[in-house]
């Protein structure tokens, strides 16, 4: 038997026994305060102070250190707010329950009244006069409590990650007002949140491999969305001018330290706007969160300093291409042949089926993407590689388009969307044959939504921001892995 399997059998056997004699798992106590409440309000105190004042209170929290001696014993137990001892006594809480208590384990979470004082050391303590165990811990804790330190083992078991880790634990409270802090600034701009559908008869919005499923009852082969661009701009078509959705996107794509097969995006539609417009949004956002997050505009991520109170910086594909390859000029950049030469005089390997946009994008990829560490809007991206997005006036091979780099990362993509219907519907047939051609992230043909725009769809931008990279960027957090509660993995 196994270290661990010895552990588990002994504490079933004391489970066993409280069956016994009472119900296992009690539910009727309820505390007063928290354990951070205590601490803000009575951690100046001196012991003369406090001690008088017989301030009783009622805590509860997983007892995560237990130390015995004679006729008393402290234990410190932790609550979602932090921690806070305890002290117990035979002649405070009786014989009976006094011996109950030195048989608890590391992990089982206990209830605990009494009045507040404080140790000769000066900390914080509740004496205790009613001591209740209220769930049994059969499995133990890591050992000494240092954090679980096999990665795939804190991805796996995150319950115990959050139990023993607490920046682990802050990274999730960390997202959880990040994405508060998103909700309001968009409702102070009247953008108005809505939910669109997670299951789509055509995939769309989004060049990506999507996942499949099956609607029994109604015998329907259904995707689960890549995105809801389609569906909230059809909504803008119905006068909702401004729209937002934070949720869920799934694509069926490889795993890596900045790709999970489900994220979380906020995307938004704004008509009678471009993107411009949302580059100005953008900025705005991004500033009031590191405000918020991180209470400045210069912090680190990774080891990189990020300087956000300076404006962002706004660089065309082709001339960030020029300026990093070794060799092409940004009129290079607007020439297939050329690009194509390049490539083969530096043995780069591409496709040769690869029209000019595909091939700027694919040296962009290569030369650029890992250099981009302070915020930089990438504008001006080929039509080959936008089909949602308007083209531009003077010059019909680029659009309205950017995406937001910081650290390597992209954060955001937005564009001045496409009302056209004869523009969207020509776009969607080169879609389908590229899908046709073996493109498996290529667009169908939706033809609803084709009907939608000859409706008339106002003027509009549209932007889509990864919740989880942002998360990443103000947590420091290497991967994505390390910000989603629950992260993909393969089964054990």
């Amino acid at each position: 038997m196994t270290e661990d399997n010895k552990l588990i059998a002994e504490r079933r056997a004391k489970l066993d026994a409280i069956r016994t004699e009472r119900n296992a798992f009690p539910n009727q106590f309820r505390r007063s305060h928290l354990a951070a409440e205590l601490h803000a309000a009575h951690d100046a105190s001196d012991k003369e102070t406090l001690d008088p004042q017989q301030i009783e209170v009622a805590v509860v929290g997983r007892m995560m250190s237990q130390r015995l001696f004679g006729k008393g014993g402290f234990a410190v137990i932790q609550d979602v707010s932090g921690q806070i001892q305890l002290f117990v006594q035979l002649k405070g809480v009786g014989e009976d329950k006094f011996a109950e208590f030195k048989t608890w384990d590391m992990g089982d979470i206990v209830c605990g009244r009494g009045v507040l004082f404080k140790t000769n050391t000066n900390e914080l303590s509740v004496n205790v006069s009613e001591l209740h165990l209220v769930t049994k811990s059969l499995r133990p804790l890591p050992e000494k409590f240092h954090g679980l330190s096999d990665q795939e083992t804190r991805y796996r078991q995150r319950y115990v990650d959050l139990i023993v880790n607490q920046d682990s634990a802050e990274v999730f409270k960390t997202r959880s007002k990040m994405v508060s802090h998103i909700r309001r600034f968009m409702e102070d701009l009247d953008f108005l949140e809505v939910e669109t559908p997670m299951m789509h008869v055509i995939p769309g919005g989004a060049t990506a491999k999507p996942f499949t499923t099956h609607h029994n009852a109604l015998d329907l082969e259904l995707y689960l969305r890549v995105a809801p661009e389609l569906f909230l701009k059809r909504l803008t078509v119905g006068g909702f001018e401004k729209v937002f959705e934070i949720n869920r996107n799934f694509r069926n794509e490889g795993v890596s330290t900045k790709h999970n097969p489900e994220f979380t995006m906020m995307e938004f539609y704004w008509a009678y706007a471009d993107y411009h417009d949302l580059m100005d949004l953008t900025e705005r956002l991004f500033k009031s969160l590191a405000k918020q997050v991180k209470g400045t505009l210069k912090f680190n991520y990774q080891g990189q300093e990020l300087d956000f109170s300076q404006p962002f910086a706004r660089r065309s594909m082709a001339s960030l291409v020029a300026e990093h390859s070794d060799g092409l000029s940004e009129k290079d950049c607007n020439n297939l042949s050329q690009m194509q030469k390049y490539c083969d005089d530096k043995g780069h390997s591409y496709n040769k089926k690869w029209l000019k946009g595909e091939l700027l994008a694919e040296l962009f990829d290569l030369y650029v993407e890992p250099k981009l560490i302070q915020p930089t809007f990438v504008t001006e991206y080929p039509i080959e590689i936008s089909p949602l997005s308007r083209r531009n006036d003077d010059n019909p091979d680029i659009t309205d388009r950017f995406e937001l780099f910081i650290c390597g990362n992209e954060i955001a993509n937005g564009f001045s969307e496409l009302n056209d219907p004869e523009d969207q519907a020509d776009r969607f047939r080169q879609q389908v044959a590229n899908l046709e051609a073996g493109d498996d992230e290529a667009m169908h043909y939706d033809a609803d939504y084709i009907r939608a725009l000859e409706y008339g769809m106002p003027p509009a931008a549209g932007e889509g921001i990864g919740i989880d990279r942002l998360v990443m960027l103000f947590t420091d957090s290497a991967s994505i892995r390390d910000v989603l509660l629950f992260p993909y993995m393969k089964p054990e």
